[in-house]
C-alpha cells in the first residue's frame, strides 16, 4: 500500500469510516485498512465478499444488490451514483451498528452492474434521531403510549384479526373521573401527573400482546387480545382497582382519583374501529351518569336503539319544518289577575305537520335541546316575535328561549339587528328564561339581563319556586317578573301546603317588587285567592290555553296595560 493510500485510510477511520471495492461479477469485497473500526468484532472472512457480508445484514439481507438493481445505470467514468442505510449485527446477541453506505457501480458490458466502489461510516446517532422521531410521530409525549391515530390503527387491526381468527378481543375506554377538580385545585401539571401515573399503573397490570394508548385528554383506550367477555369484567376491575387503591403522589401532595370504564366485546358487538369506539364511548358515558368509577359493559338496547331512530327522524322533521317555514307561534293570554284585562301574551312554538297535525312545544324543545337544534328554533321563534310586535303596535309578547340560547352569539347578534331595524319593539317584549339558568351562573346571566334591558325589554323567570335563596339572586338580577310554576299553581285551591308556598312567593315577590304570574290557573276559586294575596297576573285553562289565531286583530287595535 502507498503511503498516500494509507494515510486515506487512516483519515477515514479517524471518522469511523472505510472505503471499498466490490467485484460484483466475482462478488469479492477488498476493504480499506483500518475496516476494524466500522466492523468491529466482525472477522475478516464476513466481510470478504458479497454473499458472506449480506448474513450480517438487516433488516433485508438484499438491500445492497437491490439499491444497485434500482438504480438506472449512467454511462461514463463517474459510474452510477447510490445511497442506502442498514444494520450489521455481529452475532444474534451483539447490538445492532447502523451504517449508512455511499458509492458508485459501474455497469459491464451487459449493462448489468459488474464493479462497485464506495464509503460505509457508522450512522447510529441519525438512526437514533429517526427512531426517536418515529416514535414521537405514533407516541403521546406525556406517557409514552400510544397516541389516538396509532391505537385508533391498532384497534382496527384487532378487529380485522378477530373475524379472520374467529377470535374474541375486548376495547375499554378508561376515564379518569373529574380531572377537571385536580386541574382547578393544583394546576395543569399536577394533573398532567396524575395522568402519566395512571397510565403507568394501567401499563404494569397488562398483559404481553395488550395494547394501550391515550384516546384524549383524560382517557386512555385498551386493546385487550384474546379476552372473552368475563375476561374483561375481571380485567376491568383490576384496572379500576389499580388507579382507586392507592393516592397519586404529586409535587402538590398526594391527590385520590377513581376512573370510569366502558367496554365492548369484539367482534361479537362491534365490527369495526369506529363501532367499537362508539360503543366504548356510550357506555363510558353511561357509567359516569350512573355511578363514577364503575365499569359497564356494552349490550344492545332494543329501546335505546328505537329512540335513536326516533331522534334521527325527528331531528330530520325539525330541520325541514325550519327550511320550510312550518315553525310557527301559538299565543297565551296572560292577563291582570284583579280585572282579567289582558296584558300581554305568552308565544309558545309550534310545529306543523305534513299530514295537517300540530306537535306542541312538549313534543319539540326536549327534544331539540337534546339533539343540538333548540338555537335553531329559537333564532326563528324571536324573528317571529319580533315580526308580530313590529306588525302590531298594541301588544306585547313574551318568548322563551333555552339555556344555551342565552349565551350564543348568533342569538345577540340576531336580536341587536332586529331591534334596530324595528325601534320601539323592544320595549314590549318579555324575554322568559328558567329558573335554573337564572341562579346557574350570575355574572353571565347579569350581562344577559343587562344587555335586554338596554332594548327596553323586561326579564321574566319561569317555572320559578326555588325558595328565598334564588329570590335573593333575582334582585341582584333586576329580574321584572316571576312565573311561579304552575305545578304549585294548579291545586292550591284544594292543597293548603300549595296555598302557604304560593302565598310566601307572592309575598316575597311583592316586597321585592316584582311582578308575579301565576301559571296553570284552573278555575275561579284558584284565581280569586291568587288576586287576594296580590299576584299580579295569571294565565292556563280558565283564562284560555294557546291558539294560533291571534286574539289581539280582532280586538279593534284596544291597548292592553303595559306590564309594568
Amino acid at each position: 500500500m502507498t503511503a498516500a493510500s494509507l494515510q486515506t485510510s487512516t483519515i477515514l477511520a479517524s471518522l469511523g469510516q472505510a472505503a471499498f471495492v466490490w467485484d460484483i461479477t466475482s462478488d469479492a469485497i477488498s476493504w480499506s485498512d483500518h475496516v476494524g473500526v466500522v466492523f468491529t468484532d466482525i472477522p475478516a472472512e464476513a466481510l470478504s465478499s458479497g454473499a458472506e457480508f449480506a448474513k450480517l445484514i438487516e433488516p433485508k439481507t438484499s438491500v445492497r444488490t437491490e439499491a444497485l438493481g434500482l438504480s438506472p445505470a449512467v454511462h461514463g467514468a463517474g459510474g452510477t451514483p447510490y445511497r442506502i442505510e442498514y444494520g450489521v449485527r455481529a452475532s444474534t446477541s451483539a447490538p445492532v451498528t447502523w451504517i449508512e453506505e455511499t458509492g458508485c457501480w459501474f455497469a459491464g458490458p451487459d449493462g448489468k452492474p459488474a464493479r462497485a466502489h464506495g464509503i460505509v461510516r457508522i450512522n447510529n446517532e441519525r438512526h437514533a434521531r429517526d427512531e426517536q422521531l418515529m416514535r414521537l410521530s405514533s407516541h403521546d409525549p406525556l406517557t409514552g403510549e400510544l397516541n389516538r391515530t396509532h391505537l385508533i390503527a391498532a384497534l382496527a387491526e384487532a378487529v380485522e384479526e378477530t373475524r379472520r381468527f374467529r377470535s374474541t378481543s375486548a376495547f375499554l375506554l378508561i376515564g379518569i373521573d373529574h380531572l377537571a377538580r385536580v386541574n382547578d385545585a393544583f394546576g395543569f401539571d399536577v394533573a398532567d401527573a396524575v395522568i402519566s401515573e395512571i397510565a403507568g399503573r394501567i401499563r404494569m397490570r397488562l398483559r404481553g400482546a395488550d395494547v394501550l394508548g391515550r384516546f384524549s385528554g383524560n382517557k386512555f383506550g385498551l386493546i385487550l387480545k384474546n379476552c372473552t367477555i368475563d375476561d374483561m369484567n375481571v380485567a376491568a376491575e383490576r384496572f379500576l382497582a389499580a388507579v382507586r387503591d392507592e393516592v397519586v403522589p404529586t409535587r402538590s401532595g398526594p391527590v385520590s382519583v377513581t376512573a370510569s370504564i366502558g367496554g365492548v366485546a369484539l367482534p361479537r358487538y362491534a365490527r369495526s374501529a369506529d363501532e367499537a369506539i362508539n360503543r366504548a364511548q356510550e357506555t363510558l358515558d353511561s357509567c359516569k351518569r350512573r355511578r363514577a368509577g364503575s365499569f359497564l359493559a356494552w349490550r344492545p338496547n332494543v329501546e335505546r336503539d328505537a329512540q335513536r331512530r326516533v331522534n334521527i327522524r325527528v331531528t330530520d322533521e325539525i330541520v325541514t319544518a325550519l327550511n320550510e317555514r312550518r315553525i310557527v307561534m301559538a299565543y297565551e293570554p296572560v292577563v291582570v289577575a284583579a280585572s282579567r284585562e289582558n296584558a300581554f301574551y305568552e308565544c309558545l312554538v309550534r310545529m306543523e305537520q305534513g299530514d295537517g297535525r300540530v306537535l306542541l312545544a312538549p313534543d319539540i324543545v326536549p327534544v331539540a335541546e337534546r339533539l343540538g337544534l333548540i338555537r335553531l328554533v329559537d333564532h326563528r321563534v324571536l324573528e317571529l316575535v319580533v315580526a308580530e310586535l313590529a306588525q302590531s303596535a298594541n301588544i306585547e309578547l313574551s318568548l322563551n328561549i333555552s339555556p344555551e340560547t342565552t349565551m350564543d352569539p348568533d342569538w345577540w347578534a340576531s336580536i341587536e339587528s332586529l331591534m334596530r331595524a324595528h325601534p320601539g319593539v323592544g320595549e314590549r317584549l318579555i324575554v322568559e328564561i328558567t329558573e335554573t339558568v337564572a341562579i346557574q351562573d350570575l355574572d353571565d346571566v347579569r350581562g344577559f339581563v343587562t344587555r335586554l334591558k338596554n332594548f327596553g325589554s323586561r326579564i321574566a323567570i319561569d317555572d320559578f319556586g326555588a325558595g328565598y335563596t334564588s329570590f335573593r339572586n333575582l334582585r341582584k338580577l333586576g329580574v321584572d317578573i316571576v312565573k311561579i310554576d304552575g305545578a304549585f299553581v294548579q291545586n292550591i285551591a284544594r292543597s293548603a301546603d300549595d296555598r302557604a308556598f304560593v302565598q310566601t312567593l307572592i309575598d316575597l315577590a311583592r316586597r321585592l317588587n316584582i311582578k308575579t304570574v301565576a301559571e296553570w290557573v284552573q278555575d275561579d276559586a284558584s284565581a280569586t285567592l291568587l288576586s287576594d294575596w296580590g299576584c299580579d297576573y295569571i294565565q292556563g285553562r280558565l283564562i284560555g290555553l294557546a291558539t294560533a289565531h291571534r286574539p289581539w286583530a280582532a280586538a279593534d287595535a284596544k291597548a292592553m296595560p303595559r306590564v309594568g
